[in-house]
């Protein structure tokens, strides 16, 4: 199997000023996301990326609310992996059912959040109504990152634990519902080839990693993406 290799240091260096500058210039895209079609009313759950909490989806969650969908944050505090969400995700799957009350859910993750996004829709399909993943390296080998000491150290795990690899395997499988990956070739902290998959629709942008969500491109990918879906059935 080849080897994938992590972001340049020079894309690892450049995160911090790419996201700068895109928020200087987020004025620019108001029409583009005036534009976006409008929603459904559909419940939505956005799910943070490594370390973060609901505080830095904010901006996500807002303009999908504007769009006219029912948006939730996950409620879970920081991102700290299974520290966060329990070994087996049964703290994030008990917040996704507090929600579920006219049906399933639609489930946005932002990097590590996408992955845990998958793994809930590949245990509970009843619980998820479809995955839009955003830079979630779910499709490849942790090491492949530039964050995945950090991963070792937040969330008391081992990338090449056997237990982890195998979970991550099944995360990386087809899903039992529509989902589409966001990705980004010149991402600085994750190789973009493994946010995305042979059998997953993907929509490539060209953003850094950092701050990604707030990025409009984006914004206005997943309200387009969300509204090319049919609206979740209920259970009820």
């Amino acid at each position: 199997m080849a080897v994938i290799p992590p972001p340049s240091k020079a894309l690892w260096a450049a995160e911090l000023p790419r996201a700068l500058w895109m928020g200087a210039t987020w004025w620019r895209h108001r029409a583009e996301l005036a534009a976006a079609p409008r929603g459904d009313g559909r419940a939505v759950m956005v799910l943070p990326g490594l370390f973060n909490s609901d505080r830095s989806n904010i901006v996500l969650r807002r303009y999908l609310a504007a769009r006219g969908y029912r948006v939730r944050g996950w409620g879970l505090g920081r991102n700290l992996g299974v520290r966060s969400v329990g070994p087996d995700a049964g703290h994030l799957i008990a917040r996704i059912e507090s929600v579920a009350d006219r049906g399933p859910v639609t489930l946005i993750g932002i990097s590590l959040g996408g992955i845990m996004a998958r793994m809930v829709a590949q245990a509970r399909p009843d619980l998820v109504a479809d995955v839009v993943t955003i830079s979630s390296p779910y499709a490849g080998p942790a090491r492949a990152t530039n964050v995945w000491r950090a991963f070792e150290t937040l969330t008391g795990e081992r990338v090449d634990d056997p237990a982890v690899i195998a979970r991550s395997a099944a995360i990386a499988g087809p899903l039992p519902c529509p989902s589409a990956a966001i990705w980004s070739r010149s991402d600085g902290l994750v190789a973009g080839i493994i946010c995305r998959d042979d059998t997953t629709p993907a929509v490539e942008v060209r953003s850094s990693h950092l701050w990604v969500q707030h990025r409009p491109q984006v914004l206005a990918a997943v309200a387009t993406i969300l509204a090319a879906w049919p609206p979740p059935v209920s259970g009820q």
